[in-house]
């Protein structure tokens, strides 16, 4: 039987690495927020203007020999998107269509790159709404990960599980990927990747059992809610876990506990 309660006390499934981009992310959105509040006010067009120059810019990175340089590319790539993505003036205006052209990029250059897996999969299937492309993207990626290559690796097969089950309603392939996370974090010997090991193989039970598990879809959105970089994602998390019957509850000292419906 699954625990009544999932705490996030009990569940940091985030690592250091990820934390301090979604810190830098977080202020760089203040910043942007602050200059947009003292700017002239930007037309459409402007912004459509500059969306395609960025688009244009991510297909010449995908053509473009690095001569050595993929990582750099990868890394400046990242950087470009985390300003796309925090310019909220533009992305009000334009949308957020060339996510999944930054994940591509990254993915092209440095697929192990682990970091940039949270944020651009988020983008491209929350907000951009190509969640069968971030699918696509992180399948690529993974072809060239492994336990071995990097402890964290079974984040990317987490993330994946998450498009599957929430975005794509394809339940069986997200227990599947859930089923991958289990035997990747058990690769990792730290106690948060044995943390996330039990959570998904109790996940991926849930859809064994029952393919339209509304546990298992609550899990999926408890994790969307933990590993969210804005407001906004957090209380879409919020409202769909409560819209599944759960309940959620925040604690004084900034921790969160879902209580299941009892009938799944």
């Amino acid at each position: 039987m699954f625990d009544k309660y999932i705490s996030t006390k009990i569940l940091p499934i985030g690592i250091a690495t990820v934390c301090l981009y979604a810190i830098g992310f977080l202020q760089f959105s203040k910043f942007n927020e602050l200059i947009a509040t003292h700017r002239q006010p930007v037309d459409q067009s402007t912004y459509q203007i500059e969306t395609n120059r960025q688009q244009a810019s991510l297909e010449l990175f995908k053509k473009t020999p690095a001569f050595g340089f993929d990582n750099v590319i990868a890394d400046w790539t990242f950087l470009s998107f985390l300003q796309y993505f925090g310019d909220s003036a533009a992305r009000k205006s334009t949308g957020y269509k060339i996510s999944p052209e930054f994940f591509d990029v990254v993915i092209s250059r440095d697929p192990r790159f682990i970091d940039p897996y949270l944020f651009l999969s988020t983008s491209s299937s929350l907000y951009a709404g190509q969640p069968d492309r971030s699918v696509q993207l992180m399948e690529q990626g993974l072809q060239s990960l492994s336990p071995q290559s990097d402890p964290n690796a079974y984040l990317v097969w987490l993330y994946k599980a998450i498009d599957e089950l929430l975005f794509l309603s394809n339940n069986q392939a997200a227990r599947r990927s859930y089923e991958q996370v289990v035997a990747w974090a058990q690769a990792n010997g730290d106690a948060n990747s044995q943390r996330v090991s039990a959570f998904s193989a109790k996940t991926a039970q849930f859809l064994a059992n029952k393919p339209n598990s509304k546990s298992a879809q609550i899990n999926a959105w408890l994790l969307v809610f933990v590993n969210a970089v804005d407001d906004n994602t957090r209380q879409r998390a919020i409202n769909n876990i409560k819209q599944l019957g759960g309940q959620i509850t925040f604690t004084s000292d900034g921790g969160v506990s879902v209580q299941h419906p009892k009938q799944d």
